[in-house]
């Protein structure tokens, strides 16, 4: 069952040409701080706040940042969990992801398992995502094991993705990782989109500039994520506004 969010997201990507989320890690400021970013984030365009880190980001502080967030921009929330700790009640959604290039049970299905009853108890979103990190892939590469899908092979990338699909995964995640020198490539992004065809298509990872968001998009990305970019800079609204308006009606 495709639950608001999900609707939502799948609207805006349609009718705007691309959806742009703003990934905020709870362990790099304050939740107060939090909530002012994804205020500017809201101002600068964005659709939704993605939280969650590759570590940590758990209990009474992701809860509080979580919090803030919805005050201050009145966004859907939607958690990014690097496992079970990075649940919590407050939430609307939640990306439920299999990092299929995982060497590890943990980010497969382990993970998963242990977070389906609270994910039902707490009464959020799921929605099921395809999680496939490409080099470099930075700290989400180290700590979920991933065997690194290079580069320069876009059909490897492209076999992961359909095999998501084939899952019945709605949503597909190429990741380069938090603070990628270069982002995912637009070939590969373009070699995905081409096998999966409807599910949504993310790309987060080294987008830092409109121009490289906008290149994405024209290659096939739905939906287009960026975090350490937002996390660095001085004037949030203006960061988000420039990947915004590149993206919005490319299509």
């Amino acid at each position: 069952m495709i639950g608001p969010v999900e609707e939502m997201l799948a609207r805006v990507a349609k009718a705007d040409g691309a959806a742009h989320l703003t990934l905020i890690d709870p362990d790099s400021q304050s939740s107060a701080e939090a909530g002012r970013m994804a205020e500017a984030a809201a101002i600068g365009g964005t659709d939704a706040i993605m939280v969650g880190g590759s570590v940590g980001a758990a209990g009474r502080a992701l809860e509080d940042t979580v919090g803030a967030i919805k005050e201050g921009s009145g966004l859907p929330v939607v958690l990014f969990p690097s496992g079970v700790s990075g649940l919590c009640s407050n939430a609307d959604a939640v990306f439920f992801m299999s990092l299929l290039n995982s060497r590890s049970a943990s980010y497969l299905i382990e993970n998963q398992a242990l977070g389906a009853p609270l994910v039902r108890r707490y009464r959020i979103e799921p929605i099921p995502m395809a999680y496939v990190v490409v080099e470099p892939g930075g700290t989400v590469g180290w700590v979920g094991d991933a065997k690194l899908i290079p580069r320069d092979k876009p059909e490897i990338a492209a076999a992961y993705a359909l095999a998501g699909k084939y899952f019945g995964m709605r949503f597909v995640y190429l990741e380069a990782g938090s603070g990628a020198r270069e982002p995912v490539p637009a070939k590969m992004v373009a070699a995905v989109k081409r096998a999966i065809a409807d599910p949504l298509l993310i790309v987060g990872g080294g987008i830092r500039s409109g121009e490289a968001a906008r290149e994405r998009v024209d290659a096939g990305a739905d939906i287009i994520v960026t975090g350490t970019g937002v996390e660095r800079s001085q004037d949030v609204a203006a960061f988000v506004r420039d990947i915004t308006t590149a993206i919005k009606g490319s299509r």
